[in-house]
């Protein structure tokens, strides 16, 4: 597997963003073309419904990120619990879900200062706050 890096973290899906994507779009172009050439009741139905195909592959994707965001904040709550000192035990459920999911990618050894640091400066935001990761944990089970 590729090593991941705060620069290569992020999730590519060739089969959705190489070909459902681009397929879609194509449909969606296709269709305005034809509807604007013959506008009838089939070409305008054409339209709505290749832009609800579209818009249906990309809910599909956020359901499915969505879920995972969920995963991960049950998952970094524990991984808090475990490593976190006792001054910052009762702050757990002050992380936000971003900040969550963005500090999961730091080691066991640095989620403490991390997440100090992320508390004390209400840092929210996700990139700043990969980028602050020293030790990078990789996740290769992403959706």
């Amino acid at each position: 597997m590729q090593e991941q890096s705060f620069k290569s973290h992020a999730k590519f899906v060739p089969a959705f963003h190489y070909f459902v994507v681009p397929v879609l779009l194509i449909n969606v172009i296709n269709s305005v073309i034809r509807a604007y050439h013959s506008f009838n009741y089939e070409h305008a139905f054409g339209v709505v419904l290749a832009l609800a195909l579209l818009t249906l592959a990309f809910v599909a994707r956020t359901f499915a990120l969505k879920v995972q965001d969920r995963v991960i904040r049950l998952e970094m709550r524990l991984r808090l619990r475990e490593l976190l000192p006792a001054d910052l035990q009762f702050r757990i459920l002050d992380f936000r879900p971003g900040q969550l999911v963005a500090m999961r990618f730091a080691s066991d050894a640095e989620l403490p200062t991390l997440a100090r640091k992320v508390l004390d400066e209400n840092l929210t935001d996700q990139r700043s706050i990969k980028s602050q990761i020293q030790s990078w944990q990789p996740d290769h089970l992403r959706a």
